[in-house]
């Protein structure tokens, strides 16, 4: 497979937006490595190997460790989380799949248990985020470990 369109540099505007939201996310005062978690997983979900290949190694930078990585995929039948983290995980899936079953009363209470009303909603921006970043990359098929500083930057 090849990369179809550098999108980076063809909408640079588009993108510094999309960096502007990103960087709301990353100053919210959510945990950084529940951010990572919530990207990684739903990197996973929509098929994105570019963004599991930099979030999984971003997470790694930050401490994170391998055997929850490697859970990841499987959280609901792993020890390894928090309940806050299961609640975000759930929450993350449930509107990274939103047409499947439109966020759930159940996922919505659990996640009100472990967050603030503010914290949900930056969660949410953060789901709604890396979903973006994912699209972009899969649409145009952006590789992983092929990192230009524009593409690294953009992520």
């Amino acid at each position: 497979m090849k990369q179809r369109i550098h999108y980076y540099t063809v909408a640079p505007k588009a993108v510094e937006a999309m960096r502007g939201l990103q960087a709301y996310v990353d100053g919210t005062g959510l945990e950084h490595s529940l951010i990572e978690l919530v990207k990684t997983r739903a990197s996973q979900i929509n098929g994105c190997a570019y963004c599991v290949d930099l979030h999984t190694r971003d997470a790694r930078k930050a401490g994170e460790r391998e055997e929850r990585l490697h859970a990841l995929a499987v959280w609901q039948e792993s020890p390894f989380f928090s309940a806050r983290e299961r609640a975000a995980l759930a929450w993350c899936e449930a509107v990274t799949l939103i047409a499947h079953d439109h966020v759930p009363d159940a996922v919505f209470e659990e996640a009100r248990a472990h967050f603030s009303e503010k914290e949900l909603v930056d969660l949410t921006f953060a789901v709604i985020t890396i979903n973006g970043w994912n699209r972009l990359a899969v649409s145009f098929r952006q590789m992983p470990g092929l990192r230009t500083p524009a593409a690294a930057a953009a992520q």
